[in-house]
């Protein structure tokens, strides 16, 4: 079983503009529909408090960042419980293709003696669940408004 889930949508708005909707996680209540929160600051070791919303019900995680590269690239590390149980490593990438066009790929691989199991039973919502999320930042990185 394929144990990463991978989505990429073209925006038609600056790496900074997708940059700025993506790291102001204070924002995130207001227009996303996977990640309705995020506390915390972005930063490399920082801890985040996440809550997501899947399926109806809320799952709060708590990650720990692991690299920022401004206006490219930042990724964090979530866990079940302890490490090595189901373990997810998130990332965000801005791959720029023009001033004012990028490829935002925003992916998750899964690891841990429960992940095939798991993601037997959450794969398709996640999937889903990041798909609804990218849509959400290109609709607010082409607002004219």
């Amino acid at each position: 079983m394929n144990k990463s889930i991978k989505t990429e949508i073209i925006i038609n708005a600056s790496k900074e503009k997708v940059w700025n909707i993506l790291t102001d996680f204070h924002n995130y209540p207001t227009w996303n529909p996977f990640i309705i929160s995020i506390e915390g600051k972005l930063g490399k070791g920082e801890k985040l408090r996440n809550t997501l919303l899947s399926a109806g019900k809320k799952f709060v995680f708590k990650p720990a960042i692991l690299s920022v590269v401004s206006y490219q690239y930042f990724d964090w590390l979530g866990r079940l419980f302890i490490p090595g149980i189901f373990d997810g490593h998130n990332s965000f990438e801005i791959d720029e293709l023009s001033s004012y066009q990028v490829r935002l790929l925003h992916s998750e691989h899964f690891s841990g003696i429960l992940s095939t199991y798991i993601l037997k039973k959450i794969g398709n919502d996640t999937r889903n669940n990041f798909v609804s999320m990218n849509q959400a930042v290109k609709a607010l990185a082409e607002n004219k408004n």
